[in-house]
């Protein structure tokens, strides 16, 4: 095996955030030049019809550069939705009635009319 290889698979220091049925991993790794960075690993399992499961990976590579940038928009961007819309989550999969609700908020001119003549086009049509 190659030394970039051994180096890539060498965790340093990791933590790990599950979150429902996506997974964050925080691993600080070592660069040939033995200086270190940061990636950032988001696992989310899919779960088939036959009961099976896999799980797709994003991956972002985090260098010493760019922290004070990254962290800086990072807190910009969390307080603004935290600001903005608070810390309760508002969703369909955390609300059962979510769709009910947000369906009476809507007035009239909202409401888009229902039309005999729409066709449902999938990709694989055209």
């Amino acid at each position: 095996m190659r030394e970039h290889d051994m180096l890539e698979k060498e965790e340093i220091f990791s933590k790990v955030l599950r979150a429902g049925r996506r997974t964050y991993f925080f691993d600080v790794r070592a660069t040939k030049a033995d200086d270190y960075y940061i990636t950032i690993t988001e696992s989310k399992k899919f779960t088939e019809e036959d009961g099976s499961f896999h799980f797709k990976k994003h991956k972002i590579y985090l260098y010493k550069e760019d922290f004070a940038a990254f962290a800086e928009i990072l807190g910009e961007m969390t307080s603004y939705v935290l600001n903005h819309k608070g810390e309760e989550v508002i969703s369909e999969r955390h609300q059962k009635d979510f769709k009910k609700e947000y369906a009476s908020e809507k007035s009239d001119d909202d409401i888009m009319p229902q039309t005999s003549t729409f066709t449902n086009i999938e990709f694989d049509d055209i």
